[in-house]
Parts: structure tokens; C-alpha cells; sequence
């Protein structure tokens, strides 16, 4: 079998798909038709549609990116911003900062 990743995407997709119509199955997935023509073809689709369509794949992102996702059982944070639902360039990445190496620590210590 050939190893999942971003070129062989399409290939799943239609191999999933079968002989059912594409936009019966572009709905379900929840992207139009052309799109789903356009990832079947080998174009790389934007994050949100690549997002629908390893979940309709049933796949991990991670697994088609060459990527290794979270550790299963592992906390996860997350951060709600309330009241300016913009930041700053310099704040987000201060906190993307923050958030990896946090992660990391938590990942060494499991080790």
C-alpha cells in the first residue's frame, strides 16, 4: 500500500468515494463539488477543506502531513480569548511559544 501522504491524498479520496457522485459525496463531506474535483486531481486543498476531508477519510492530519500528533492520554491546553478578539502579531506568537514548550516539557516527562 502506498504511505498516506499529502500527493496520495486525492487518491484516497477518490478511492473512498468509489462510483458514487461526486457532489452527492462532496456534501457529505462538506465542500463544493469542484473542490473535491480539484483534491481527486492532486491540487492541495486549504487547511479547512483538508480538515473535512481527514475526517471524512477518517484519518489523522498528522499521519498525511508526516507529522507525529499528540501523545494519546496526554492534557491538552487550551486558551479562550474574551472581550479583544484580536492580538497582537508579537502576543500570538509569544503564546504559540509558550504553548510548544509546555508541551514539550509535558512530552519529556512522560518519558
Amino acid at each position: 500500500m502506498t504511505k498516506l501522504n499529502i500527493q496520495t491524498l486525492g487518491r484516497k479520496v477518490a478511492d473512498k468515494r468509489g462510483n458514487r457522485k461526486v457532489r452527492e459525496t462532496a456534501t457529505e463531506i462538506g465542500i463544493t463539488h469542484s473542490t473535491l474535483l480539484r483534491i481527486e486531481a492532486g491540487y492541495l486543498p486549504d487547511l479547512d477543506t483538508f480538515r473535512k476531508v481527514c475526517k471524512w477519510l477518517g484519518i489523522d492530519p498528522g499521519e498525511v502531513l508526516g507529522v507525529k500528533t499528540a501523545v494519546p492520554n496526554m492534557p491538552k491546553a487550551s486558551v479562550h480569548f474574551r472581550k479583544k478578539q484580536t492580538l497582537k502579531p508579537e502576543t500570538a506568537q509569544a503564546l504559540a511559544d509558550l504553548i510548544l514548550t509546555a508541551q514539550r516539557a509535558m512530552m519529556a516527562m512522560e518519558k
